[in-house]
């Protein structure tokens, strides 16, 4: 009998070939309710942290930089985008663009937004 495969590629020179049945379909990029902070994590350098919008906010956002530019901190603020100071719009990550990524050196008062 004749059975549907489906290859996907999972890295360099790996393949996977599974029934079609089996396979499952990427899932739709994650909008919350509200907007959603992920815990900091840092480097030797900088602490980190992202942000994930909701499809609304998302919008505006688009509106404001087309998806082609950071935003600067009164902007992402006006979207609603709460948190201590210091942190900066540093990368548009591509395939969620409603996902915010966002840095700030190590030891910067939280009060102020300088570095120590």
């Amino acid at each position: 009998s004749s059975r549907a495969f489906s290859v996907a590629i999972l890295g360099v020179g790996i393949l996977l070939c599974v029934p079609f049945r089996e396979v499952k379909l990427a899932a739709m990029p994650h909008y919350p309710d509200e907007i959603e902070y992920s815990e900091k994590y840092n480097d030797d350098d900088y602490e980190y942290r992202h942000v994930i919008l909701t499809k609304h906010i998302a919008k505006e956002m688009f509106k404001v930089t087309a998806g082609k530019r950071l935003l600067e901190e009164d902007e992402w603020r006006k979207l609603g985008v709460t948190q201590s100071r210091g942190w900066g719009h540093y990368e548009i990550h591509r395939p969620e663009p409603h996902i915010l990524l966002f840095r700030r050196a190590l030891g910067t008062d939280p009060n102020t937004g300088k570095p120590k």
